[in-house]
């Protein structure tokens, strides 16, 4: 089924409220003009304009005539009769998010209640501040995105405040190991395993994988894809697997695939990438060295977002049903809100392989 692309007065919202989640504006500061807005994200008047109407009403933002758009006070959302849920990510930005938030916003504002966006750019030092940030609101739940799921978790004594504090909470994606809230996410190792699998299918004998490993959906992706080469009794070489973090994904991942390709003998004839983005940038190093897919090299990505069709090259990739898993954290959270004492269990989807042009058979 075809990706819906998200409104792009949503994302411009989602943008304001983390200048004003981030204190990079403060209380009663003036936002930028429409018309600087309208320039600098290269959007329509009208598009703006439909975008701050949206965040006077909900009361970020108040309008002085003749003067512009000034950020509200925090009081406006104090009371009895609030409802509010905060929505903490790694990236408020990234392409996978807006589809989240979308999901989760339908649902909440059916049922009355604002969002809180908050975002840690995947720092733990940031996630820490957006805690403590969000922990001084008063709101009724939370829906995290943990941060390096895979690092640790240093921040665990804000967590601990939000149990002390009856804030109930769940998490997106991943869940830092050693907490018991629900979580909502993708069988991250079946979808290693599938992508795996389907290249051995079609007689791949030397599949090099790239995954980021500092968080767990990396970790786990990892996993199944080793799990499908000892399945099906095909061996892999240490170097063939390409374990990187997010400060080294712009540079280790490409690196690694370059030196590959330059082997003269039998050089991989398959990667497998651990989201669209990586396997948008190994497209432009494939072609760099003069190799087509999938003539040349096939490739397998995850997340099936906008970026798998992208280009003139469509990426069999592994589903990531974003809308949903923000509309089943909206609905738990709410039961969870409405009866404290329910337990919910886990949400794990399974993936579905989805086959473009990407993949071809030896």
């Amino acid at each position: 089924m075809k990706e819906r692309s998200t409104p792009k007065y949503l994302l411009l919202k989602q943008e304001i409220l983390s200048w004003i989640q981030s204190n990079k504006l403060s209380v009663n500061e003036k936002i930028p003009t429409e018309n600087e807005l309208a320039n600098q994200f290269q959007l329509s008047r009208h598009t703006v304009r439909q975008t701050l109407g949206e965040l006077e009403k909900e009361g970020w933002l108040y309008k002085i005539q003749g003067k512009g758009s000034f950020v509200s006070k925090r009081e406006i959302f104090k009371g009895n009769d609030l409802k509010m849920i905060g929505i903490l990510t790694t990236y408020i930005s990234d392409y996978i998010f807006p589809h989240i938030v979308r999901g989760a916003e339908e649902t909440l504002r059916s049922k009355g209640y604002r969002l809180q966006l908050s975002s840690t750019d995947n720092d733990k030092v940031k996630e820490k501040e957006n805690l403590e940030m969000l922990i001084e609101q008063p709101l009724t739940g939370l829906i995290i995105e943990p941060t390096k799921s895979a690092q640790g978790n240093p921040n665990l004594e804000y967590y601990l405040s939000l149990h002390n504090n009856n804030i109930p909470y769940l998490m997106i994606n991943e869940r830092y190991p050693e907490l018991s809230c629900p979580c909502i996410k993708v069988d991250d190792e079946l979808g290693g395993f599938m992508a795996a699998e389907h290249l051995i299918n079609l007689g791949h004998k030397r599949i090099m994988g790239f995954f980021k490993t500092d968080d767990i959906q990396g970790v786990n992706r990892l996993k199944g894809f080793m799990r499908a080469h000892q399945n099906y009794q095909v061996n892999l070489i240490a170097s063939d697997v390409v374990s990187y973090v997010t400060e080294e994904k712009n540079n280790k991942p490409t690196n690694k695939a370059l030196e590959a390709l330059k082997e003269k003998e039998d050089r991989p004839t398959a990667f497998v990438c651990y989201n669209d983005e990586l396997a948008i940038k190994l497209l432009e190093v494939l072609r760099q060295e003069g190799l087509t897919i999938p003539s040349d090299l096939s490739i397998v990505s995850f997340d099936d977002s906008l970026l798998a069709t992208a280009t003139e090259v469509k990426f069999t990739t592994l589903s990531h049903p974003k809308a949903e898993i923000g509309k089943k954290a909206a609905e738990i959270l709410l039961s969870m809100i409405e009866n404290p004492s329910s337990k919910p269990s886990d949400i794990v989807f399974s993936p579905e392989l989805i086959i473009r042009d990407s993949t071809k058979k030896l």
